[in-house]
């Protein structure tokens, strides 16, 4: 009989296999591991896993299709609250969330309920064939920017509330970070690419190389017969440390090495925007992006793979998940560490290496009194500088969002993080525009910034009287 306490293991493809290749970690449960799996949720009637969901999808109700057998069903309750669950199932932070919620939780493992999701959201989809695209009649039109979480998100929901909604993507493929930012491995881009058909059989139009506020403008879009513009652009500007050695020949922002390998293929050989391979990689930071950018390289060929982070294990913000796949594809990490130079090599006379990444300086920390947000402040120990060899480094430190929207729009407020400023409903400061997601908070979570995009297009089709 099945331990009850713990949860039934998710099948991963071998160590060694995915080492050298894009394909999924995560082989998803069988329906007889999802029925064990089910098995333990208790049902509660307070269900307070639903409070820890941003958009309080019924998970015992959902949880208890799966037990019964109905995966159709399981998938349709969870399609109420969720617009992708194959791709919320995937990436969500879920023992930050609904899981850390779970009375089983108290005293064992708390039920696995984003393997459910997936599994309920990939058997929908290996059964059902997506409808023909259909166009809109309504003569309400609106715009969404940005083809990401929110964009997506708030697009689908005003497609189902009756509107006529097209999206402006800047880029060449719809999908926004998960497509550009999150790598196969982790979130198979057909995944992506359905989601996409589904909103285009809904009647959405998307338009790609489409860059809002160069191409088009937010007035330009009211000029153009749009009665509402709602802004999912995302948190897309890197950030760097600005320490010596930044500007060297092999150091990039987490977000171009993802976006040139996801998004550019730069990995091939005959690659029109390629990326350096092989040898030592250093990444910097410790969220999913550092995870997802250390494990690309380790793919690509790297020899050795750092996780360079200032605090411990403990304060690592990246998923459990993540970080215990990276340590078993065998990235070293070297926590409690924070880097005060990147060193290149300076001999001028050899152009094959001059100006090229040779080593990191780094310091040693120890935690000290909490931070304003209740983490131990890194602290230097003093004499700890040390180096060490590599000839990549990815900073992944975070991101903000980018100001080509607010350059180009006025009577839009933002903060002072450069976040557009939001009250109730994604409302700006600019009539009829709306914003959600990573535009507004900075870098979050895939399923709190489509809740924002459906808790906008609510609020946009309120302001318009549609319902």
């Amino acid at each position: 009989m099945a331990d009850v306490m713990r949860r039934t293991p998710m099948p991963l493809a071998t160590d060694e296999a995915r080492k050298s290749s894009f394909s999924e970690v995560a082989l998803g449960y069988t329906p007889e591991l999802a029925a064990e799996e089910a098995s333990r949720c208790i049902g509660c009637k307070n269900m307070p896993c639903v409070s820890g969901c941003p958009v309080n999808i019924k998970i015992p109700d959902f949880i208890a299709k799966i037990k019964d057998g109905d995966y159709e069903a399981a998938y349709k309750i969870i399609s109420e609250s969720s617009s992708f669950p194959a791709v919320c199932g995937r990436v969500c932070p879920q023992e930050r969330q609904c899981e850390s919620k779970c009375v089983r939780g108290i005293k064992g493992e708390a039920v696995a309920i984003g393997r459910l999701e997936r599994f309920a959201a990939d058997y929908h989809n290996a059964n059902t064939e997506v409808a023909e695209p259909k166009k809109n009649k309504s003569d309400v039109r609106i715009a969404v920017v940005g083809s990401g979480p929110a964009g997506l998100s708030c697009a689908g929901e005003l497609a189902r509330l009756g509107f006529d909604v097209t999206v402006f993507e800047a880029l060449h493929t719809p999908g926004g970070v998960l497509v550009y930012g999150i790598p196969e491995f982790r979130l198979p881009k057909s995944i992506v690419r359905r989601e996409v058909k589904n909103l285009r059989a809904l009647g959405v139009e998307i338009m790609t190389n489409m860059i809002i506020g160069k191409t088009l403008t937010v007035d330009e879009l009211f000029e153009m017969g749009y009665s509402a513009v709602f802004i999912g652009t995302g948190a897309g500007l890197p950030s760097f440390m600005n320490i010596p050695g930044e500007g060297l020949k092999g150091v990039y922002s987490a977000n171009e090495f993802l976006t040139r390998s996801n998004l550019m293929k730069a990995y091939r050989e005959d690659a029109d925007t390629p990326i350096m391979k092989g040898g030592r990689v250093a990444v910097v930071g410790g969220g999913n992006v550092a995870m997802d950018a250390a494990r690309t390289a380790l793919r690509l060929g790297a020899k050795e793979v750092y996780i360079v982070y200032r605090r411990s294990l403990d304060e690592l913000p990246a998923r459990r998940e993540e970080v215990e796949h990276a340590m078993e594809e065998g990235i070293e990490f070297r926590l409690l560490t924070s880097p005060v130079e990147i060193l290149g090599y300076e001999d001028r006379e050899d152009r094959d290496t001059f100006g090229f990444v040779r080593a990191i300086r780094c310091v040693k920390m120890e935690l000290g009194e909490p931070d304003e947000r209740g983490r131990r402040r890194p602290v230097e120990i003093e004499g700890s500088e040390h180096e060490f060899d590599v000839d990549t480094v990815i900073m992944a430190i975070g991101t903000t969002p980018n100001p080509l929207i607010k350059s180009t729009t006025d009577g839009l407020d933002v903060n002072s993080r450069g976040g557009i400023v939001v009250t109730e409903g994604g409302k700006t400061s600019r009539e009829l525009v709306y914003a959600g997601g990573d535009a507004v908070t900075g870098a979050a979570t895939v399923i709190s910034a489509m809740g924002a995009g459906k808790e906008a297009a609510r609020a946009i089709a309120e302001e318009l009287k549609k319902i």
